[in-house]
This record gives structure tokens, C-alpha cells and sequence, in this order.
């Protein structure tokens, strides 16, 4: 079992207190944005768009006037170190033992469960990314908020939003994302137990 919290020890003020607002995570894309990343993602989409194919027909017709990357390449592509040569990702927060380590979908959060489930993503295109921008994200907690479901009354939700910025700092996009952590059952009747005999 992960290194999780029993119900009755668990402070959800002390947490949203610590947590809401903390960056989590940080990255810098290891290249610049390029056309031929772009060109790819195009054809395996089927996007034929010579807004994001063309960079003379994006120059003289585009409101842009340049090749920008298409709301479907999203910025993550960018603004992430690349599979190889592999990074270390780190989590602030999250205990460096590696025993006991809380998911990663808890971005750090201590909750009393540790089975999560993506509830929903949302995002915000702020202003174009365009060829040669450099790309950098950060994703900070926003809100952790107990709610029960019917699976465990001790759910925990646990908001969060990755900006997207350009090299001169500007946020090009947002990415919000919630998610629902809770108790396996077997972890729920351990927890039961633990009260009974107290």
C-alpha cells in the first residue's frame, strides 16, 4: 500500500492550507517549436490546414502572419524534456522514499487513498505559439477538497492547472485537470477495522 493516511488522522484544512497554490511540477522544452514536428502531427492527423502547413500562405493570409502549431499539437509536446536522453522527474512534496511513494496522479497531495481516477481536463489557448518560441511549463495545485462518492466517503479531489509560457514569459495556455483519489475497498475495511478496535 502507498504511503497513505487513515481518515480519522486526516486534516483536509491542514492540507489545503500547505498544497493550494504550490507548484508541483516544472519543465523546459528541450527544443525550440519547429515546422516539422508540426508538418508531422499535421499529416498523421489528416489536418491539411495551410495555416499550420504553409509558411507563405500563413504569412500573407494567416492572422498570425506565420506558421502557428494547431490547438491539437498541445503544448506539452513542447515545453517537456523529450523521452531520451530520460530526465528524472521530480514532484515537490512527494517523499523520496521509494517505498513509500504516493502516486503521481496526487501531484505530492498526502490523501487517506492511493486509487485515482482523471475526472475531467480542460483548456485555455491564450495567445499563439508560434515557430521558434521556446516553451516552459508549470502546473500548480489549485484546489483539494473532500467529497464523498459512492465508492469511498473519504474522496479526495484534487484540482490543478499547467501554464504554458513562451521564453519571454507570456502564458500561451492553460491546462486544468481534476482528479478523484480514494480507498480501494480492502483499504476501506482496514480502515473500518482500525476504528472498531479503537
Amino acid at each position: 500500500m502507498s504511503d497513505c493516511i487513515h481518515p480519522d488522522d486526516y486534516d483536509i484544512d491542514a492540507v489545503r492550507s500547505e498544497w493550494i497554490g504550490k507548484v508541483v511540477s516544472q519543465s523546459e522544452g528541450r527544443f525550440p517549436v519547429e515546422y516539422d514536428p508540426i508538418r508531422r502531427h499535421c499529416h498523421m492527423t489528416g489536418d491539411t490546414n495551410p495555416l499550420f502547413l504553409d509558411p507563405e500562405f500563413a504569412r500573407d493570409v494567416g492572422p498570425h502572419g506565420e506558421v502557428v502549431v494547431p490547438p491539437s499539437l498541445l503544448p506539452t509536446y513542447f515545453a517537456s524534456g523529450g523521452p531520451w536522453p530520460k530526465r528524472e522527474r521530480k514532484i515537490e512534496g512527494a517523499p523520496q522514499n521509494k517505498k513509500a511513494k504516493r502516486p503521481f496522479f496526487t501531484l505530492g497531495v498526502p490523501t487517506p487513498g492511493d486509487r485515482g481516477i482523471n475526472m475531467g481536463t480542460e483548456w485555455e489557448f491564450l495567445e499563439p505559439i508560434r515557430v521558434g518560441d521556446r516553451m516552459r511549463a508549470e502546473q500548480k495545485v489549485t484546489d483539494v477538497f473532500m467529497k464523498p462518492t459512492r465508492m469511498d466517503e473519504k474522496s479526495v479531489w484534487i484540482k490543478s492547472a499547467m501554464t504554458f509560457s513562451n521564453q519571454d514569459g507570456v502564458p500561451v495556455a492553460i491546462w486544468h485537470n481534476t482528479t478523484l483519489v480514494h480507498r480501494s475497498p480492502k483499504q476501506i475495511k482496514a480502515d473500518d477495522a482500525r476504528e472498531v478496535a479503537a
